[in-house]
């Protein structure tokens, strides 16, 4: 079973640019490895970046390509929850990072991201520096983790 992997908005945008260089080769590996998520304020933040004219194209056709090319998947987690996750993010005044942060959070899923606020407080981000970790473990049913799906990059307390 693949890993879930969240995207930030400016990975998607470089994905969907095909500047895949702006990302470092573990990031990459990830891309092609698992399942890709979006929460629904990327698709929000990719259109208020069009309508301020800062991407040629509309969020719709962004997702609808990297859903065609990459099996990008939007989040349908539930709003309240996601809301009442992204509360707990206080440590940003950014409220598409919020709810990016606050939705993968909900998912104990890893973030690609290059946002340096983002990295310095989640846990469980990765991006161009290889020493950032991904900790990424799944449950069994009654709550023990499986061997071997732990990738661990740079310990959690050096974030």
């Amino acid at each position: 079973m693949e890993a879930l992997i969240y995207l930030d908005t400016h990975v998607a945008a470089w994905l969907y640019a095909g500047r895949t260089d702006l990302l470092s080769k573990r990031a990459r590996t990830l891309i092609d490895a698992e399942e890709l998520h979006i929460s629904p304020a990327v698709v929000l933040e990719l259109q208020y970046l069009h309508e301020i004219d800062r991407m040629t194209v509309g969020a719709n056709a962004i997702v609808q390509s990297l859903s065609a090319q990459l099996g990008l998947h939007v989040c349908d987690l539930q709003f309240a929850a996601v809301i009442e996750s992204a509360l707990e993010q206080s440590w940003t005044r950014d409220p598409f990072d919020r709810i990016i942060v606050g939705q993968a959070t909900l998912n104990a899923s890893a973030l690609l991201t290059k946002d340096r606020t983002i990295r310095r407080h989640y846990r469980m981000v990765t991006g161009r520096s290889r020493r950032r970790v991904l900790r990424h473990f799944r449950l069994k049913a009654d709550g023990s983790e499986l061997e071997g799906e732990r990738r661990r990059f740079r310990p959690s307390n050096e974030a």
